[in-house]
C-alpha cells in the first residue's frame, strides 16, 4: 500500500479507540483496561469493593415493580458507558442485556445490578480477550436460550430450535465472510447444543406438539443440515459457552466458561 499512497508504517498496533492491543507472532490480547477505568471514575465506583461475578444467582427483575426511581439520564449513560465494553469483555453480556432491558423507566434494584457489573469489574480491570494462533482455525459456535427467562411475560427469549436456526444463520455468513478472505472452510460448521430435541427436529422436522407452533422459515435449518452446511452437535451443558451469555452462573461454572470464551488476565498470556 505504500507504493500507492503517501503513508507511514508506525508497526504494530498498540491502542485504537480506547481499546489496548498485544500483539506476538502466536497471539492477539485486547482490553479496555484505561476505559473501565475510567468510567469507574466517572460514575464514582473507582473504591468500591469487588465480587467475583458480575450477577447474583437467581436474579430476577421484573418491569414496574414499585421501587424508586432513579435518573433516567444517569441510568442511560451506565448503560451506554458498559454496552461500548462488551467488545472485549464478553463476560459481561448477559447482565449489560439484562439492565438495558429498564432504561424506559430504571427503580433502584436495576441500578443496583449496574452497579454489580462495575463492582465486578473493578476486580477484573486486567482482563480482556485472547485469540491465540492454532494449527487449525476452523469456524465453529454455540446455541443456547434462556427457555422462559422472563418474569414479565414468561414467554421464551428464543426456542431452542429457533435459537439454532438464528445461530445457523450467523456461520452462514461468518463462513462466506471468511471465504472473501480466503478461509474457506471445508466440511460442515459445527454448532454445539445442549438440548437432543432441538438437534433430533433439525434432522427430521416432522410437525407434532412441540414443533408445530415453529414458522416454517425456521425448518430451513434442516436443509442446512442435509446439505452438511451446518453440523448440530450434542454437548453437555457444563461444556456449553453460551450459557455465560444466556443467564446468571454459579462462581465455579462462570469462571470456567470465561476462560473457554478466551477472557482472560493479562499476565496469563505471558
Amino acid at each position: 500500500m505504500m507504493h500507492e499512497f503517501d503513508m507511514s508504517d508506525l508497526g504494530l498496533m498498540h491502542y485504537f479507540l480506547g481499546t489496548e492491543v498485544v500483539q506476538s507472532s502466536a497471539r492477539i490480547f485486547i482490553s479496555q483496561k484505561k476505559y473501565v477505568q475510567e468510567i469507574l471514575d466517572m460514575f464514582e465506583m473507582k473504591d468500591c469493593n469487588s465480587v467475583c461475578t458480575p450477577t447474583e444467582i437467581g436474579l430476577k427483575l421484573v418491569k414496574n415493580s414499585g421501587e424508586k426511581k432513579v435518573d433516567q439520564t444517569l441510568y442511560k449513560q451506565i448503560v451506554g458507558s458498559l454496552m461500548y465494553l462488551t467488545a472485549t469483555r464478553p463476560d459481561i453480556q448477559h447482565a449489560v442485556s439484562l439492565i438495558s432491558r429498564y432504561m424506559e423507566c430504571p427503580e433502584v434494584p436495576y441500578l443496583a445490578v449496574a452497579k454489580r457489573i462495575f463492582r465486578y469489574l473493578r476486580g477484573t480491570i486486567d482482563f480482556g480477550i485472547l485469540y491465540k494462533k492454532g494449527a487449525k482455525s476452523c469456524l465453529f459456535g454455540f446455541t443456547d436460550s434462556d427457555y422462559a427467562g422472563d418474569p414479565d411475560d414468561r414467554r421464551s427469549t428464543s426456542a431452542e430450535f429457533i435459537a439454532a436456526a438464528a445461530c445457523s444463520c450467523q456461520a452462514i455468513w461468518l463462513r462466506r465472510i471468511l471465504e472473501e478472505l480466503r478461509g474457506l472452510q471445508k466440511g460442515p460448521t459445527p454448532v454445539y447444543c445442549d438440548n437432543n430435541s432441538a438437534i433430533k427436529l433439525s434432522k427430521n422436522p416432522v410437525l407434532h406438539g412441540r414443533s408445530k407452533h415453529i414458522d416454517v422459515r425456521y425448518h430451513f435449518l434442516h436443509d442446512l443440515t442435509k446439505d452438511e452446511t451446518i453440523d448440530l452437535i450434542y454437548c453437555i451443558s457444563e461444556d456449553q459457552v453460551a450459557d455465560i451469555l444466556t443467564k446468571p452462573l454459579k462462581l465455579p461454572a462462570f469462571s470456567k466458561l470465561r476462560k473457554l470464551l478466551g477472557v482472560c488476565f493479562v499476565k496469563d498470556i505471558a
